[in-house]
């Protein structure tokens, strides 16, 4: 029997009663799509000023580990990718996380080193096959079509202009029609305009965004509708005006550039706080110290267990605890950065609110009357209330844990064990 898959029971969730709490995380890594060498980031060993990136089995194996690890709930990657981890090895068989694809690459993520494409109008275009995601080659059998990813992201971006919109949505009718014919699911990505012919005022860019969302999708009948979005977060005001349209329109955002870790922290609090259900972070998550620690503070966060200062304070102290030097110190971790929301370095920003002076915890990185579980010191050791839920977690029946079943706290807790082995 085939492992249940989270972002399935989520999104059932969600769907059923779109106030709960369920939120969905995805770890982007299909940056191989866009940046070409950069794509798989710095090599740990890198020095300040004469970084080497790392190669691309190196970044295959931190997708293994963020997979395999169980606290994501979808995977993004590259078709080739895709083909090479979920079909070549079936690293999806046995998880709970969903293996998905990207499906299109606009040109105004091309982002060669050198190149000015990113800073004219996206083009659409598409590289990839859905049956190429699929099964890995052209013309998939029927009984073909479950061999690799059934998930593919599909990027849009509206320039405010009449001909070059009407092509973007002219290729994205084209895709819905096909993938509604081979049972192939989609979510929908938009950007912000990258070269707008007519510029949209910046104190309208949320509605602009949120009105071309609602109107390219109201007329498409339920089977070829996204499962959810990938936008921008524009702030409070229109978040909550989108989700407040339409409560079956899963809203997501999307991470942007690295900045620091408050800055993911922050924004994945401030989206879900206005109705977001879901993060798709990618150079946030590719550029951290330690990819699954942070991936795990992300999740206490939406979890509701910890805040986003002491999400900081707490993943500082995991680094602390295995040796490994931060990019920056605790203090300028905690600084509030403006990130960038495209992929050519240029564009619109982030919209969080700047923070309040953040008071200092009598422990560092521990939890200071937020009502939050207790988190791990800044020493790296656990608390009691940790160890004591590491004693017992639910399992399968080969004796493997069962992340589905499991608490945030015995997740945590789990995890937390792991770390310190290492």
């Amino acid at each position: 029997m085939s492992t249940a898959k989270t972002l399935d029971i989520k999104l059932a969730k969600i769907k059923a009663d779109p106030s709960c709490r369920e939120f969905i995380i995805a770890d982007a890594k299909d940056a191989d799509m866009a940046f070409g060498i950069a794509a798989p980031g710095k090599s740990p060993e890198h020095h300040a000023k004469e970084g080497s990136f790392r190669s691309l089995p190196e970044y295959r194996e931190c997708i293994r580990q963020v997979v395999r690890q169980g606290v994501v709930d979808i995977m993004l990657m590259s078709a080739h990718t895709n083909d090479i981890l979920t079909i070549g090895e079936g690293l999806f068989e046995n998880s709970h996380v969903t293996p998905a694809a990207r499906a299109n690459d606009t040109t105004d993520i091309h982002v060669a080193r050198g190149s000015v494409y990113t800073g004219h109008p996206a083009q659409p275009f598409r590289t990839a096959t859905i049956d190429h995601i699929q099964c890995g080659h052209v013309d998939c059998a029927t009984e073909e079509r479950a061999r690799g990813a059934n998930l593919g992201l599909y990027s849009v971006t509206f320039n405010n202009d009449t001909e070059r919109d009407h092509l973007t949505l002219e290729h994205y009718k084209a895709f819905r029609i096909e993938a509604e014919r081979k049972g192939f699911r989609h979510f929908l990505e938009v950007f912000d305009p990258n070269a707008p012919v007519n510029p949209v005022a910046p104190d309208k860019l949320g509605g602009f965004i949120n009105d071309m969302i609602v109107r390219s999708l109201a007329g498409v009948p339920e089977a070829g509708r996204p499962l959810f979005l990938k936008m921008v977060y524009h702030g409070p005001k229109w978040t909550e005006e989108l989700a407040g349209y339409d409560p079956h329109l899963v809203v997501g955002i999307l991470g942007g550039s690295a900045g620091t870790t408050y800055d993911a922290f922050k924004l994945i609090a401030e989206a879900q706080k206005y109705g977001a259900k879901v993060a798709l972070f990618g150079r946030k998550i590719n550029n951290a110290e330690h990819q699954l620690a942070f991936v795990e503070m992300l999740r206490r966060i939406v979890d509701g267990e910890v805040s986003p200062e002491d999400a900081v304070r707490a993943y500082h102290g995991i680094l602390q605890g295995l040796g490994i030097r931060p990019h920056r110190s605790l203090d300028e971790d905690m600084q509030l950065q403006t990130g960038v929301m495209s992929y050519g370095g240029s564009g619109t920003s982030v919209s969080v609110p700047a923070p309040a002076a953040v008071p200092a915890a009598s422990t560092p990185g521990t939890a200071s009357g937020n009502g939050s579980k207790p988190v791990v010191q800044a020493t790296g050791h656990m608390t009691r209330a940790a160890r004591s839920a590491a004693v017992s977690y639910p399992r399968n029946g080969d004796g493997s844990p069962d992340f589905v079943k499991m608490t945030p706290a015995e997740r945590l807790a789990y995890y937390r064990s792991r770390l310190s082995q290492l």
